[in-house]
């Protein structure tokens, strides 16, 4: 059973001790001795087999890489999406079903969105080959039903409505336990370090878990809470009430940032792209102007707005969706004395900065990652319960199958797309 180039027919009997701590144990055990076996060069499995147990390098924030497994049923099955190897593409597999540990919980997929990491994922770029092991079963935006859970597990009940933080922390850091737990500098991501939602379920911690009861979060809308929450956090870091924003990025996760802005009570939302098609969703969710800025001079464009809005002074607040050079330069000379800017853009190479645009008119800039746990997704909840899940439904374009991908990864690969949903159902 330990060393066998495939599990014996009588496994799954063996797996289905309802003891979970012993399950878990069981499985620990399991990857202990393939370690060792691996290390003298005894183990008979098949590559394909072993791929399911093998230790991947878990890319943290700046340190050194871990080895970590994650243990699965087997004698299960489950469709998943997987990255199988480090090559553009994504195939849609058969792979046993996680297993779960005292204090995890097991959720069964409804609905699961692609975001612009599993498109860096798809197409095998730098940032892909550097952070992603392979195989890995991508996909961090989901919302599904939970379908068992440890018996450590407490306020949560099978068939529950939930999503999840795609987050994952150590819990022993210093901003682990004082309190600023996005901060932590040992994140794994869900479907990035460890195996994802594009599948049929998922495991996560059940601190991670997300419960949804009020329907009116439909499950489309739920299925990009993970996306939204960024959208949420980077907004909210900044009084908005009555003041001027200037969004760099019409993303959806920018275009939603529009939609939150003016929830909120925002004055004028301005945003700024090279995409006339995201310009419009932005449009759709509430932008007071849509500026196209890949031709002509951005600042010139952008501060003639400002004029025909009457605005006597420059941007109170600024959110970089872009990571875009000339977006940066363009906030930092548009934006009002002592102005505040949100930033979750992320530049794709270094580029120089006049500092003195930033220094001597007092900005204050403050980098986004993630959302805040959980403060984040509370609010974003009761934003969504009280009607904000109305103000974003234009940001949703496509619908699919979760066997016709292709088609999904097609549609945001091509620019012309909002948020893609892929129905596991």
């Amino acid at each position: 059973i330990l060393l066998g180039s495939t599990p014996p027919h009588n496994t799954t009997v063996l797996l289905s001790v309802p003891d979970d701590v012993l399950l878990w144990k069981f499985h620990m055990f399991r990857s202990t001795v393939l370690r060792a076996a691996n290390k003298f060069g005894r183990t008979t499995h098949s590559p394909s087999t072993l791929n399911h147990f093998k230790p991947v390098q878990m890319p943290s924030r700046g340190l050194a890489a871990a080895a970590v497994e994650y243990p699965v049923l087997w004698g299960t099955s489950m469709k998943a999406l997987v990255k199988e190897k480090p090559a553009e593409g994504l195939i849609l597999s058969d792979v046993p079903k996680p297993a779960i540990g005292p204090n995890d919980v097991l959720i069964k997929v409804s609905k699961a969105a692609i975001c612009g990491t599993d498109v860096h994922i798809y197409n095998w770029d730098q940032w892909a080959a550097t952070h992603v092991p392979t195989p890995m079963t991508i996909g961090h935006e989901y919302v599904g039903t939970i379908a068992d859970m440890g018996k450590e597990v407490k306020g949560m009940k099978i068939g529950q409505r939930v999503t999840g933080e795609g987050h994952i922390t150590c819990g022993h850091c210093r901003n682990c336990k004082g309190g600023r737990t996005h901060l932590c500098p040992n994140t794994v991501g869900v479907g990035v370090n460890r195996p994802g939602a594009f599948a049929e379920y998922i495991s996560i911690p059940a601190t991670n878990v997300f419960k949804l009861p009020d329907p009116i979060v439909t499950d489309d809308c739920a299925s990009f809470m993970d996306a939204l929450g960024n959208a949420v956090h980077t907004a909210l870091s900044f009084d908005l009430i009555g003041e001027d924003v200037l969004i760099t990025g019409a993303g959806p996760i920018g275009s939603m940032a529009v939609a939150v802005c003016k929830f909120v009570g925002a004055r004028h939302v301005v945003v700024t792209d090279v995409n006339d098609y995201r310009l419009e969703l932005a449009m759709r969710c509430g932008a007071t102007r849509a500026i196209n800025v890949s031709s002509g001079d951005g600042i010139t464009k952008i501060k003639q707005v400002m004029r025909e809005l009457n605005m006597e002074e420059g941007w109170d607040v600024g959110l970089e969706m872009s990571g875009h050079e000339s977006a940066f330069h363009t906030m930092f000379e548009t934006m009002n004395t002592g102005g505040r800017i949100s930033i979750l853009g992320i530049p794709a190479n270094e580029f120089p900065v006049n500092w003195d645009k930033v220094v001597l008119k007092g900005l204050v800039l403050k980098g986004i990652y993630g959302r805040e746990m959980y403060e984040t997704w509370y609010k974003m909840h009761q934003l969504l319960r009280s009607g904000l899940v109305d103000k974003i439904d234009p940001i949703i374009t496509h619908r699919f199958m979760a066997d016709d991908f292709q088609e999904g990864f097609d549609a945001m690969r091509s620019g012309k797309s909002g948020k893609v949903i892929l129905d596991w159902n």
